[in-house]
């Protein structure tokens, strides 16, 4: 039988049962809710000691905010998830676990944090493969600016860079379907897709006052994040993204430095969003002494506040060094640069960073399905705030639309000006 049926014979049973099942999806979503925001308190970065302590403490906490204020009305859910089962158009086509899931990521998109983000099963499987560095798409990391959807950086040599997407482009629909609202992940989720398939995007650049359409043909995105090369003898280290590899592949590239033994060293962050925070401090500790502060994390507890510091690694102060910044430079980028700058280790050129200074971490539920939440905001040792404000360079160089189409790097030319001088 049609469980959706309209025959008013059934129709009182219908009631009966849904009123069953909304109840369970309501104790179902109090549960979850009880589990993210568990994990949030317990842990930061770190396992939580006591973590089952900790959800129990928590949940009661959750069931007096849900069922003893008046302004919350839990029944609410359950009038409403009837509502669609009986009077939707299409209640055919409805699936009751994107609706619970869309329930729960209403509550996360409430904080009106942009970099809060719940993620089905499927988007947090595409969301750790880009961190481990390899993944389907066009290459291009985007993020929220003033409520705008826009590219914080077209990574090199993939099908973004070659249509011409650069940072700062607000990107406006995405196959005709408008983005407007919508967090970045689920926009990801509609940018992602199927190797060799198209994709359309209507953007406005930041350099033009008409909005237009490009259409990319998306590829494998599997980029190694550390270069190197050796010019008019300065090494040159271009870090794309802080992923898994990214450590070990820059140890590489220390022991190709040190063998070279070249005048100076440039360190080029442009466009590079970010990624993982230990590896930032991993490589930061290339230049600072062990235990002096890489970054500063400061959380709304301030007891949990803490102080990620250098390790013992082969020093890389003895050369000159200055580092590439500009605004799709962002998160780990602004830890490395910001450090190295408050420390007088390297001198920035380029121009201000993205600032994207607060702390996510992915937390990850029992579906498979996990958040994404802000916990904590980064400063640089000397406690500057990254977060909206980003790293302001130490020389300002800019980098125009006609540089690039004309093959010119301003910003590298004057770097290579400053190991000389």
């Amino acid at each position: 039988m049609d469980q959706f049926s309209t025959n008013n014979q059934i129709k009182d049973d219908k009631k009966v049962w849904w009123k069953t099942t909304s109840q369970f999806y309501i104790y179902l979503f109090l549960l979850l809710t009880v589990f993210i925001f568990g994990l949030a308190i317990g842990t930061g970065y770190r396992e939580p000691q006591n973590s089952d302590k900790v959800i129990e403490k928590t949940s009661q906490e959750l069931k007096n905010i849900f069922f003893s204020q008046e302004d919350i009305d839990v029944d609410l859910f359950e009038e409403v998830w009837n509502l669609l089962h009986n009077e939707y158009l299409e209640k055919s086509k409805i699936n009751d676990k994107d609706l619970f899931y869309g329930a729960i990521a209403g509550m996360v998109d409430a904080l009106g944090d942009p970099h809060s983000v719940f993620f089905n099963p499927e988007i947090t499987k595409e969301f750790s493969q880009e961190l481990e560095g390899s993944f389907f798409g066009i290459g291009a990391e985007i993020g929220i600016r003033k409520g705008n959807l826009v590219v914080i950086s077209a990574l090199p040599d993939t099908p973004a860079e070659r249509a011409g997407l650069k940072s700062g482009d607000r990107i406006l629909a995405v196959d005709d379907k408008d983005m407007t609202g919508l967090s970045s992940g689920e926009a990801v989720k509609h940018i992602r897709g199927e190797k060799g398939t198209e994709v359309v995007l209507t953007i406005f650049p930041k350099d033009s006052e008409v909005s237009r359409k490009v259409s990319i043909i998306r590829d494998e995105i599997d980029i190694p994040s550390v270069r190197y090369k050796l010019e008019d003898d300065i090494a040159i280290v271009e870090i794309t993204s802080f992923n898994e590899d990214t450590g070990d592949r820059f140890a590489k590239v220390v022991q190709q430095v040190l063998n070279d033994n070249p005048s100076g060293l440039i360190i080029d962050l442009r466009n590079n969003p970010g990624g993982y925070l230990s590896t930032a401090v991993d490589i930061a500790s290339y230049w600072l002494d062990p235990g002096q502060v890489v970054v500063r994390e400061t959380f709304s507890d301030k007891r949990k506040d803490n102080d990620y510091k250098a390790s013992t690694k082969n020093s890389l102060s003895h050369f000159k060094t200055v580092v590439l910044v500009n605004e799709g430079s962002a998160s780990a980028s602004e830890i490395l640069a910001g450090a190295l700058q408050d420390y007088n280790l390297a001198k920035i050129v380029g121009m201000t960073t993205f600032g994207k200074g607060s702390v996510q971490q992915l937390m990850e539920l029992e579906d498979s399905s996990s958040v994404k939440l802000t916990v904590a905001r980064w400063l640089t040792p000397n406690g500057r705030t990254i977060d909206e404000q980003g790293i302001t360079p130490d020389y300002e160089v800019d980098m125009t639309v006609e540089d690039y189409e004309n093959e010119l790097d301003p910003q590298l030319d004057r770097a290579k000006e400053l190991i000389f001088e």
